[in-house]
């Protein structure tokens, strides 16, 4: 019987999904792609065949309408008995993470996303957020033998990876883990988001947590910054920030501080002091003089280029990586585990820009490992928590390669 994979959304991060999913169907099997959005199916499926991704013409794709209520998922229910997938990659966006990975729980078939479960309407909820929703899973999960890969992606995803392969291979122990994740290409708007703009822009409107001298802290949204000479693209001002993987790595990594950072443009960051000062990031409703309420993130993100938009004109490259320093054999070490990523190049292979990309490849590694048998847990996983060398190894292979430097 032929496998079947269930790609839940049809953004940028899902698009490259189902090509690589289609690259490798030989492993992986018929793809469904399942959104709101039947004409970003379309253009989706259209760009795998026009790029001449599919590796088992003999397998299929197939396109199915999915309304994802947070609080209801009859419809995925519904879904899953109709297509029996071996596994759901849940790209959609965050805020419906637990209701997509119920279903999965409910219909036993694993499950895969890459980013922490969010509620839109509360903000600075103290760390970890994993304890406050997935999490509250994971004995469900081990009792009913179900696999649930959480954090797939790049960050989160493949620097979890990398700081289980740093303290595998490099380190007896580990002081300070600082993520770093930088995007220096230009893709020629005024201001654009890389990904779902209403994610994004709340995200970075949070406090910031982050995790040191072993203790959990917090500070305002970018007030804290540095200055990082990178590999191929030179010195950077990146942020501190809150972001999902710094919820789980403490758990899992023994290092005393573990802190994310990410790079932003003063231009970018002048345009994001505006919309918030002039309230377009509020996610509460709000009433025009029209009679109607509405959100005004959820309206900004409507007036802003649709991320999978930028790629065709995007030049530059981006950097994300881990910055480690420890002790072996009682010597000090500093490494810097890091990827380099072209937007031209993406644009080339799979039509979509680097962060897609970058975000997009990694969920679909972890899907491969697990119907391979090597990454089947039967039970709810974090990145961290499992082998990083056959995916580092496979990221490779699939355009993601991993550097390291002292």
């Amino acid at each position: 019987m032929n496998k079947m994979v269930l790609i839940i959304g049809a953004g940028g991060v899902a698009k490259v999904a189902a090509h690589k999913c289609a690259q490798n169907n030989d492993i992986l099997g018929n793809i469904c792609i399942a959104s709101r959005s039947e004409n970003k199916i379309t253009n989706i499926i259209e760009s795998i065949y026009n790029k001449n991704n599919i590796k088992d013409s003999s397998k299929i794709i197939i396109s199915k309408k999915l309304i994802i209520d947070s609080n209801n998922n009859s419809n995925i229910l519904q879904l899953i008995d109709e297509i029996k997938p071996n596994v759901v990659i849940n790209l959609a966006s965050p805020f419906c993470n637990m209701s997509i990975m119920e279903a999965c729980l409910e219909k036993k078939v694993a499950y895969i996303d890459t980013a922490v479960h969010e509620d839109p309407y509360t903000k600075n909820m103290p760390y970890p957020w994993y304890a406050n929703f997935e999490w509250k899973k994971k004995d469900e999960f081990l009792k009913n033998q179900v696999t649930a890969i959480i954090g797939a992606g790049f960050d989160p995803g493949v620097v979890n990876a990398y700081c289980a392969y740093a303290q595998k291979h490099y380190f007896d122990k580990i002081n300070t883990i600082d993520i770093m994740d930088v995007n220096a290409g230009n893709h020629g708007h005024f201001f654009a988001t890389n990904f779902n703009a209403e994610t994004n822009l709340h995200e970075i409107s949070e406090e910031v947590g982050y995790f040191e001298d072993k203790t959990w802290k917090q500070c305002s949204h970018l007030s804290k910054s540095r200055t990082y000479d990178f590999p191929e693209i030179g010195k950077y001002k990146v942020y501190l920030m809150g972001h999902d993987e710094i919820h789980s790595l403490p758990s899992f990594i023994n290092a005393n501080s573990i802190r994310f950072w990410m790079g932003f443009s003063d231009h970018y960051i002048n345009c994001f002091n505006v919309l918030k000062n002039c309230g377009l990031l509020n996610h509460n409703l709000v009433d025009l003089d029209t009679g109607q309420k509405v959100v005004p993130l959820k309206v900004l993100k409507a007036c802003l280029p649709d991320p999978d938009s930028l790629a065709h004109n995007y030049e530059g490259l981006t950097c994300i990586g881990n910055l480690i320093n420890g002790q072996k054999n009682g010597k000090p070490v500093e490494l810097f585990i890091y990827n380099i990523c072209d937007h031209k190049k993406c644009y080339e292979e799979v039509e979509s820009q680097a962060i897609s990309y970058t975000a997009g490849v990694p969920p679909v590694a972890a899907a491969i490992l697990y119907l391979k048998g090597i990454w089947k847990s039967g039970s709810m996983v974090n990145i961290e928590e499992l082998d990083p060398d056959p995916f580092i190894q496979l990221l490779a292979k699939m355009g993601l390669e991993t550097k390291v430097k002292d």
